[in-house]
């Protein structure tokens, strides 16, 4: 039961913020961020359309990021990116991560590897109704990727 009040929740997220499937014209490659080796990287996708969660969910992923990692950010230990994945220099990151929709991923890259935790369900189920529950959850993902760095 919970699986289908998930993929409802998805589907409804999916068309409410006028979403769709990328077409499969060839797109202008990706810009490349400077970043340490080594590092955390928080990346909010999201697309042309936005539903007040999508706004919810970087806006507190923006805050959590800001006020809790504000040394990391400044070092490049920590690394925060919204990518709007309409834009045709997204596509190869968007397809990298497997993105089609507003998601939010976490990747810990260390000695060239990545650990990639995709927060997308919890920050719909969170950013908005509880966003401290989600501020909170995000830092604790950071924190738990960094002591692993």
């Amino acid at each position: 039961m919970k699986k289908i009040l998930f993929l409802i929740t998805v589907c409804f997220v999916f068309i409410s913020c006028g979403m769709s499937t990328k077409n499969e014209t060839k797109k202008e490659p990706q810009q490349e961020v400077s970043m340490k080796n080594d590092c955390v990287e928080v990346l909010y996708f999201h697309g042309k359309k936005r539903c007040a969660t999508c706004i919810a969910i970087e806006n507190n992923t923006k805050k959590a990021v800001e006020e809790n990692f504000a040394e990391q950010l400044n070092s490049g230990e920590v690394v925060f990116r919204i990518i709007d994945i309409s834009k045709s220099e997204n596509e190869s990151i968007a397809e990298k991560y497997e993105v089609t929709w507003s998601s939010l991923v976490i990747i810990n890259h260390k000695d060239g590897k990545e650990t990639i935790k995709n927060m997308t369900e919890f920050a719909f189920g969170n950013a908005r109704k509880s966003p401290n529950s989600f501020i909170k959850g995000v830092t604790n993902e950071i924190n738990n990727m960094i002591k692993h760095n």
